[in-house]
Order: structure tokens, then sequence, then C-alpha cells
């Protein structure tokens, strides 16, 4: 097998956000995550060019969240003399997403309409081919990163045979 040796998973998913208090809020009261550790606030010259690849004149502060059975959540609040104020869209180069699994998709939509979360279009749901029956919907975070609510209780991937399926947090060592 080719790859990296020992490889167990997605430990986690780090995101900038611009205001840390209002990223852990809405992580923890809207999605659900938990809070575990604020690692404080870190302005090295040399870590910030070096390491992460940002302006030398850069500070950022960070925590993680747990989000269920999936990866972590790891959020930067950086302050930066050159810094984007805006996320890429899925289409940008570096776009991304971050989907949550739910059990229930309608029950997870009527919560995030009741916290006056923005949902983007309808539920949509996959009628035909490996991933029949799955449900998905784009919603932002406060800040315009897109979010996604997805569920497949049937599972998603190759049916029968050897093939292998995409991971479901219901059933992780499927």
């Amino acid at each position: 097998m080719s790859g990296v040796p020992g490889l167990r998973g997605a430990e986690h998913i780090g995101l900038t956000v611009p205001d840390m208090a209002a990223a852990v809020d809405f992580f923890t009261r809207v999605i659900g995550c938990h809070f575990v550790l604020d690692g404080g606030r870190v302005a090295d010259p040399a870590l910030m060019r070096d390491v992460l690849g940002v302006d030398p004149e850069a500070s950022m502060q960070w925590s993680f969240l747990r989000c269920g059975a999936g990866p972590n959540i790891e959020l930067f609040e950086y302050d930066a003399p050159d810094q984007e104020p805006f996320p890429p869209r899925n289409s940008d180069i570096g776009g991304h997403h971050i989907a949550f699994y739910v059990d229930d998709m309608a029950t997870a939509v009527a919560h995030l309409r009741a916290e006056g979360v923005e949902i983007m279009g309808d539920v949509q749901l996959i009628h035909d081919g490996p991933a029949s029956g799955s449900q998905w919907l784009y919603f932002r975070a406060p800040w315009g990163l897109q979010l996604e609510l997805v569920s497949y209780p049937a599972g998603k991937g190759p049916q029968g045979g050897a093939a292998r399926r995409l991971w479901h947090p219901a059933h992780p060592d499927r």
C-alpha cells in the first residue's frame, strides 16, 4: 500500500476566522461542537514566515474544538498586515467547505433556521448512483465560510464486492 505510513485519518481541519470568540460561539452553540483548548496568542516572526508561511509581522491566537465523531477543528484568528478579509468561494483555488453529518436533515435545517443561519438553497437529494439517498444542504457561518449538512443513512459508495465505502460517522470501522 502506498501513502503515509500509519495513516489513521483526518485529525483536524484548520480554519482562519475573523473573530475567535464569535467563531467559538457559533461552532459550540449553533453547530454543537465542544470547546477543548485555548492555545493562546503567538507572535514569533520566524515561525510566522518559515513555518506558517505568513507575513513575519503577523500574530495569531488558536483554539481547538471537538465536533462529534469527526475530525477536530482548529481555529486561528490572525492579525496580519496583508490579510484578505473574505473567504474563497468553492470555485476559487483553495476554496473549501466542511460537511457535518446529521441523522435527521429536516430537524437539523430547522435548528439552523431558528438560529438565523443563512441557508443556501434547498435540501438536495441524490436519486441515482452510489450516493443514492444522500441529502445535502449548504449554509454559511456568520463570516461567510461555507458549511454543509449531509445525511446518508444507507451509506455512500460502491455497493457490494470488495470496494471500500466512504467513512460514516455512525459506523466508523465499516
